[in-house]
């Protein structure tokens, strides 16, 4: 958006894909708070009279079942924005065209990329996103990973584009929530809910700036 108004005014936006974009950043991670709320508390009417040991054993295999949703959940909706940007590159240079569908090296390139900053650079999101907001079990991992997959999977169907670290945020909040009100760290979850208001206008202005830079001295 902020490369698009600074080279050709607002009337270069679409309303019918930046409506119901906005409207998803508010939505996506209210939605993986109710969710993930509703998991626990299911899994814990179903669990009542399992011993928490057994639970735990559970929950730690289903757990490698949930992050295999969730982890498919972000390359079916995150990874493909990134892949999306690369194609219109490629269309506007002459490389490709909309009839075309998107070149495989642009999909491999954009998922092989998200799992290696993930690897190399993702550590302190993911400690936060584990242990600083609640402390989270293997049952409340879950219903957090399980509801965090449901909302992509639903907005990717819808072709809408959502972050995977807001619906990820709101399951784990609701998941805290849903336990006891005062599990959840309110501050962190506040600070993450700041970042997340400030980053969609500095990246405009970053990229409004990028585009001014490369017209004028590239």
């Amino acid at each position: 958006m902020g490369a698009a108004v600074a080279k050709a005014g607002t009337g270069s936006l679409m309303a019918s894909g930046l409506v119901k974009t906005i409207v998803f950043i508010v939505f996506s991670p209210l939605l993986g708070f109710v969710l993930g709320a509703l998991l626990v508390i299911l899994v814990s009417w179903i669990c009542f009279r399992t011993s928490p040991s057994r639970v735990d054993s559970w929950f730690r295999r289903l757990q490698l079942i949930s992050a295999g949703m969730y982890s498919l959940g972000h390359g079916g909706n995150d990874a493909q924005k990134t892949a999306g940007i690369i194609w219109m590159l490629l269309i506007a240079a002459g490389i490709s065209s909309t009839e075309a569908d998107v070149p495989a090296w642009v999909v491999i390139a954009c998922y092989v990329t998200i799992a290696l900053g993930t690897l190399f650079g993702g550590w302190r999101i993911v400690k936060t996103m584990g242990q600083r907001i609640t402390k989270l079990k293997p049952v409340g991992g879950f219903c957090a990973e399980t509801g965090g997959a449901m909302t992509l999977f639903l907005a990717t169907a819808f072709g809408i584009p959502v972050s995977t670290t807001h619906t990820i945020t709101g399951a784990i909040v609701g998941v805290g929530s849903a336990r006891k009100f005062s599990a959840v760290r309110w501050g962190v979850a506040g600070g993450i809910v700041w970042a997340w208001i400030l980053t969609i206008p500095c990246s405009a202005f970053i990229a409004a700036v990028a585009w001014r830079l490369g017209r004028d001295y590239l």
